[in-house]
């Protein structure tokens, strides 16, 4: 029987993306394509200035889960649409341990061997191995047709030496990463390691590590609790940043500041526009792309009653003479860490009467916030201070239905109807950071110096709600700062920018002349 027309034309799904590939296939192109390339360069590479505190934070992990193996991926890429995929980005804790930001290694995962206690790295309990995928020769054919790997479609790539020598780190290729994970693995009790994994961050090793626990009798529903305690610790890890994280975050904060500045100037030509507030979100991101990795999140340029929806990051609407512009928006630098800074401009270049009212009130909660910063304190006491100036200045304008005091009380909270979100996150590798700890490390955490986080209250009168007088109606506010725990209070990393009416006034008056 002869084939029909379409067994003749029967293609795999998962090549028909390649569809539009009219690449060559002939022996004679296949040579030529190996041949004639000048040989790859082999320097000597320096040392990272990260390396030293990367393999300190590598040493707490091993102190903390001896005779463990700790298996950390930083991830795979991930499809865009097609054959296109989004920059990578490295899992945090991966970054963290590692050092390395941008785009370097997807697929790349992060191994702790468990040995001798004290044998180990620096004094620990693992030896530590990177196991990536090395760059293919460039006589070879995935040099010019793996359009994910190939260097010739995405460029150079680090190899194992060069990681080896800058991160001060065992490096392998990732073909030796099953047995690597896998080798005597099973239960402690018939003298098997036992394996911790990051969960969720890379499909393909979480079934590598699964199907090796099925294969010898673990318990996964005791070993899910395990992943979790590891999840929960190297995000604890981070809560006190170190010298090298601060500064990193430094970085971050002046170029946000930078950032903050386009927009102001870009602002007369986003008034009036069908879509000023991607005018605006534009301006940002080409400061952030200029100065650093990419933006730490999704900005809100919200205008009008825009900025009173928490999340608005569609940006999709004109901005108009007389409005207020919310904006939060942070640049990621190259070291992944993330600012996150917000301040509310009076789109005609002064606030009136009811919004700097508004802005006044916001402000002093910030302020309170700020005074009570301290080594020492609860984190939660940040949160309170500010709610409460907040819920005092609404009493006085009459808004609040109840007594002050009713409404501080754990079963009022009627100002939360305007202040609905927290004045405080932890910042760092993640916009919000930590975020896997434990509540009694976090919320109920005590302060300590070398804590970055943010202090950021608002009031947001919707244009629908009924309960606030006309005037105050489609305005919102927010301003937002990062912090940094001193060892006798605390340092506003973005002071720079300003915070004062009368300062933000006279501030963009002046970049706009």
């Amino acid at each position: 029987m002869s084939e029909s027309p379409s067994q003749k034309s029967a293609q795999e799904l998962s090549d028909r993306v390649n569809n539009r590939s009219q690449r060559p296939t002939s022996e004679a192109f296949k040579q030529f394509m190996a041949s004639h390339w000048a040989p790859a360069e082999q320097p000597q590479h320096r040392r990272d200035e990260v390396a030293d505190y990367a393999a300190r934070r590598r040493r707490e992990v091993s102190e903390r889960f001896p005779g463990e193996r700790l298996v950390i991926p930083a991830g795979p890429l991930k499809v865009r649409s097609n054959d296109t995929d989004y920059r990578f980005r490295p899992h945090s804790a991966f970054a963290h341990l590692t050092g390395l930001g941008v785009d370097h290694e997807p697929d790349a995962v992060l191994v702790f061997e468990p040995v001798d206690e004290g044998a180990g790295d620096d004094g620990g309990h693992h030896e530590v191995t990177l196991y990536f995928k090395p760059m293919a020769g460039r006589d070879s054919e995935e040099f010019y047709a793996d359009s994910r790997h190939g260097e010739f479609w995405i460029g150079p790539r680090p190899g194992l030496e060069e990681f080896r020598q800058r991160l001060g780190v065992r490096t392998a290729d990732a073909s030796e990463l099953e047995v690597a994970v896998t080798k005597n693995a099973g239960a402690v009790e018939i003298g098997g390691t036992r394996i911790r994994l990051l969960r969720e961050v890379d499909l393909s090793v979480d079934a590598l590590v699964d199907t090796s626990r099925i294969n010898t009798g673990v318990d996964l529903e005791a070993s899910d609790a395990l992943d979790a305690e590891l999840t929960e610790f190297v995000s604890e890890l981070r809560l006190v940043k170190d010298d090298w994280e601060v500064e990193q975050l430094r970085t971050s904060v002046s170029a946000t500041i930078a950032g903050f500045e386009d927009v102001v100037r870009a602002l007369p030509r986003a008034v009036g526009h069908e879509r000023g507030e991607r005018v605006v979100e534009g301006a940002f991101f080409a400061r952030a792309r200029l100065e650093g990795n990419d933006l730490g999140y999704d900005t809100i340029a919200a205008s009008g009653n825009n900025a009173t929806i928490l999340h608005w990051i569609r940006n999709h609407d004109r901005i108009e003479p007389g409005e207020l512009l919310l904006l939060d928006a942070g640049v990621e630098a190259d070291s992944l860490y993330t600012a996150d800074l917000t301040r509310t401009l009076p789109v005609s270049g002064r606030y009136t009467p009811v919004q700097r009212k508004v802005y006044e009130a916001v402000l002093a909660a910030a302020d309170a916030a700020f005074d009570v910063v301290r080594p020492g304190i609860r984190f939660r006491e940040i949160h309170q201070a500010a709610v409460t100036v907040l819920a005092e200045h609404l009493q006085q304008w009459g808004l609040l239905p109840v007594s002050l005091e009713e409404a501080l009380s754990p079963e009022g909270q009627h100002h939360r109807r305007w202040m609905p979100h927290g004045t405080s996150h932890h910042l760092g590798l993640d916009v919000h950071d930590c975020a896997q700890a434990k509540r009694d490390l976090y919320l109920d955490g005590v302060l300590e110096p070398g804590m970055v986080f943010t202090i950021e209250p608002g009031l947001y009168f919707k244009q629908e709600d009924l309960a606030v007088p006309e005037e105050y109606r489609g305005i919102g506010v927010r301003i937002e700062d990062d912090v940094l725990v001193t060892d006798d209070g605390a340092e506003n990393l973005s002071a720079a920018l300003p915070r004062e009416p009368d300062a933000v006034e006279a501030w963009m008056a002046e970049l706009q002349s």
